[in-house]
C-alpha cells in the first residue's frame, strides 16, 4: 500500500519540533472519515476535544476526548470522526524515535494526563525554544512509555466466520446476542466460536461482546454530549441501571459518572 495523505482540512497549527518531529494541529467535523492509509512516520494523535475511531488490522480503537493513540510508522490504519474534533498531532521519523531510544512498535490508547496534556499542547504555542521543545518532547515520550487505556479497544477476530460473527454483534451491540444463535448464522458450531474468539481476540465471547456494548455506550455519549447515563443503559439493553455501571465498571474500571467526567 502506497503513503498516503490527508484530505486537505482547515489547519489550525503546523510546523517543526527539531529535526526528526512534525507538528500538525487540525479541526475535523462529525462525519469526516479516513479510509485506509498508512504514514512513513509514527503518529501520536490527540483528541484535544471531540471522539474519532481508529480502525488497525487488531482492532478497532475508541478515542474519547482526553485519549490519544499511538500509531506506529506504516501501520494502515482508518479514522472516522464521530464528533467535531479538534485533533493535535505530532508525527515522529524513524531516525528520530531511533536516536532517543524509543521503540513503540505497536499501536493503542493513552488515557491523557494533565501533566501529558498540557506537554503536548505547549509545544503548539508560538512562542518556541529549542532547549524547552526538547524538554517537552522527552517528558511525551516518557508518559507514553508508562501509561495505556485498552479499555476502550475492541479486537477485531480475522478468521471468517469469527469475524462474520464479530460483525453481526457490532450492528447491533445492544442485543444480548446467543452464541448458539450466531454460531449457526455463520456456519459453525456454538464450541468452535467459543473457542474462535477465545484464541482471536483473547478474550471469552461474553467479555467480548460486553466490551462492544460499553463502547457503543461511550460512543453514543460522543454523538450526544447530552445523552443521561440512565437513558444509555437503557438504549443499550440493560436490564437495570445498576447491571449497566457494574459492565461498565468491569470493562474500564471505572463508574460510568467517573468516564463522563473526564471528557
Amino acid at each position: 500500500m502506497t503513503v498516503a495523505q490527508m484530505p486537505e482540512m482547515p489547519i489550525v497549527l503546523k510546523g517543526d519540533v527539531g529535526e526528526g518531529v512534525h507538528l500538525l494541529g487540525c479541526r475535523y467535523p462529525r462525519g469526516t472519515h479516513h479510509d485506509a492509509h498508512i504514514h512513513r512516520q509514527a503518529q501520536l494523535v490527540f483528541a484535544a476535544s471531540g471522539t474519532m475511531q481508529v480502525t488497525t488490522p487488531k482492532g478497532r480503537w475508541l478515542v474519547p476526548p482526553g485519549r490519544a493513540v499511538w500509531v506506529p510508522a506504516r501501520l494502515e490504519h482508518a479514522i472516522g470522526v464521530l464528533a467535531d474534533i479538534e485533533m493535535r498531532t505530532l508525527y515522529f521519523e524513524s531516525g528520530w524515535l531511533t536516536r532517543h531510544d524509543h521503540t513503540l512498535d505497536t499501536e493503542f490508547v493513552v488515557r491523557v494526563s494533565p501533566l501529558l496534556r498540557e506537554a503536548i499542547l505547549a509545544l503548539f504555542e508560538r512562542e518556541r525554544a529549542i532547549e524547552r521543545e526538547s524538554l517537552l518532547l522527552r517528558l511525551i515520550m516518557l508518559e507514553l512509555h508508562q501509561a495505556e487505556d485498552p479499555t476502550t479497544f475492541i479486537p477485531l477476530p480475522r478468521e471468517p466466520r469469527c469475524r462474520a460473527a464479530a460483525n453481526l454483534v457490532l450492528a447491533a451491540p445492544m442485543i444480548n446476542h446467543d452464541i448458539a444463535d450466531l454460531a449457526r448464522q455463520v456456519g459453525t458450531s456454538t464450541r468452535t466460536l467459543s473457542r474462535l474468539f477465545a484464541s482471536e481476540t483473547h478474550l471469552s465471547f461474553k467479555a467480548w461482546t460486553q466490551r462492544a456494548r460499553i463502547a457503543s455506550a461511550i460512543e453514543r455519549w460522543a454523538l450526544d454530549p447530552h445523552r443521561s447515563i440512565k437513558q444509555t443503559a437503557a438504549e443499550m439493553g440493560y436490564n437495570s441501571f445498576p447491571a449497566f455501571c457494574h459492565a461498565f465498571r468491569q470493562v474500564t474500571g471505572k463508574t460510568p459518572k467517573e468516564f463522563v467526567g473526564e471528557r
